[in-house]
């Protein structure tokens, strides 16, 4: 071998494992921050991650994510929030709670973050303007609490008009005023009684369900939050268990034995949330993109439930109904 030829070699063998490690760094990692539970957000974090391959990013290939979890601990996200930024994340996915979205835009003024949110972004001050988000923030919004009111029209389809709607309701949320004057708000337009039943943890669901028998309480509308959504088969199993028919806001509910649920479907506002992360690791800005609003709602009815119950759901209701479970 020639001398050039020699040392050509030995240069390309030195450089080598200085590429493969270059290579490595330009990797982006996204931090995946989430007030929930692993467990409860599995299907949502599959949602994400197919918004994610909608825009060519597949999760340990050529992106990274970072998961860290508050299980419901809103008070411990300023510091996973923290420890993602020290990992040098370039892009900040958050929600599950409003706390958490929060926290990351307390946590950096520079790194793009993509939300999800039940909450008005703009009320909430997390964005200038849906159009025109403005700073480093945008993502999907659901205003799941717009649905309350369509939620008690459905529930009087199930019950008697006199009976008592009970409303399940987390009274150490920070939007707990808002939100429960929007019920009464609703309840009082079509004349329905309402009877509030706060809770602060999960320790205390089985106290709201045992006040709600005497209390004569013919249906149960669980409140739309991410911490009841982190709890639902306990709540279903504690409905069945009392035999009091509820109305839920998630699909998920349904399916795992919940009587009837309304909403948006959180999994295609992941999935969006997702593609947008996307396009911000191809070069977008996020106040370059508008706050989306989902629109896809779902109307999802469990008949054996129904039967367990001792229900009839009317025909046109089971008409209107996106699926029905046998």
């Amino acid at each position: 071998m020639k001398r050039r030829e020699f040392f050509g070699a030995v240069g390309a063998a030195v450089l080598w494992p200085l590429r493969g490690r270059a290579q490595q760094q330009t990797i982006p990692v996204i931090g995946f921050l989430n007030g929930q539970s692993p467990d409860s957000y599995a299907h949502l974090v599959s949602a994400f991650g197919e918004g994610l391959r909608d825009s060519g990013f597949i999760d340990g290939q050529n992106v990274t994510i970072e998961y860290r979890w508050a299980n419901g601990h809103d008070e411990r996200l300023p510091a996973l929030a923290a420890e993602l930024l020290s990992r040098g994340v370039a892009l900040l996915a958050t929600g599950g709670s409003i706390a958490s979205i929060a926290s990351a835009k307390a946590a950096t003024s520079t790194i793009p973050i993509v939300f999800t949110t039940g909450d008005d972004p703009v009320e909430r001050g997390l964005v200038a303007s849906l159009n025109r988000p403005g700073g480093n923030l945008t993502g999907v919004s659901f205003l799941v609490s717009r649905l309350n009111a369509k939620r008690l029209e459905l529930a009087r389809q199930l019950v008697p008009s006199s009976v008592v709607i009970g409303v399940l309701i987390r009274a150490n949320s920070p939007t707990y005023a808002t939100n429960k004057a929007e019920i009464e708000t609703a309840g009082t337009t079509i004349g329905q009684k309402l009877l509030f039943l706060d809770v602060a943890s999960e320790r205390d669901f089985e106290t709201a369900f045992a006040t709600a028998t005497p209390q004569q309480v013919g249906m149960l509308l669980v409140h739309n939050d991410p911490f009841f959504n982190s709890q639902r088969d306990v709540l279903v199993a504690l409905a069945a268990r009392h035999a009091v028919p509820a109305i839920y806001e998630l699909r998920e509910f349904v399916a795992a034995g919940g009587l009837i649920s309304y909403g948006t479907s959180i999994a295609d506002a992941y999935r969006q949330a997702g593609s947008y992360a996307g396009r911000i690791l191809k070069g977008e800005k996020p106040t370059d993109l508008p706050v989306i609003q989902s629109t896809r709602f779902e109307l999802v009815i469990n008949l054996r439930t129904a039967k367990a119950l001792g229900l009839n759901v009317p025909p046109t209701l089971l008409a209107l109904a996106d699926e029905v479970i046998e």
